[in-house]
């Protein structure tokens, strides 16, 4: 078992988007909202009529958890690492990684930019991380 994700011609424009450093969502033109995971159908109003829109790439941490042990590839060589719940600029939630923050500066609410990691079986996936901070 492993940690790829199925990629298929419906996900394939995320995945794509993603390898370009780029975070899609899905966003319902009937209702207005977007949604996080990609469905076909928006999950607010059930309509069909949904499309692809680029997402800011901000969030804020909603929660996370310190995982010290998975023997699942690829997470066994990446222990510990910051499993994590965000709460996307545009609304959805989204389950994801958070990099490159240590563990104590973690907090509930903190800002969090997109950041992308391309694995050794060449997907890339988006993670987060703390804002760059301007002029330093």
């Amino acid at each position: 078992m492993t940690a790829t994700p199925d990629i298929d011609a419906f996900t394939r424009p995320y995945w794509d988007a993603a390898a370009e450093g780029r975070l899609l969502l899905r966003h319902c033109r009937a209702c207005a909202r977007p949604h996080h995971y990609p469905r076909e159908f928006c999950p607010h109003c059930w309509s069909e009529d949904v499309e692809w829109r680029p997402a800011t790439g901000r969030a804020t941490l909603y929660t996370w958890s310190v995982v010290h042990r998975n023997d699942l590839p690829p997470f066994g060589d990446r222990v510990p690492y910051v499993a994590a719940v965000v709460d996307l600029a545009e609304g959805p939630r989204m389950m994801t990684e958070v990099v490159d923050v240590a563990e104590g500066d973690l907090r509930i609410g903190m800002d969090l930019e997109v950041a992308f990691r391309t694995g050794d079986d060449g997907v890339t996936v988006p993670v987060f991380t703390a804002p760059a901070r301007a002029g330093g």
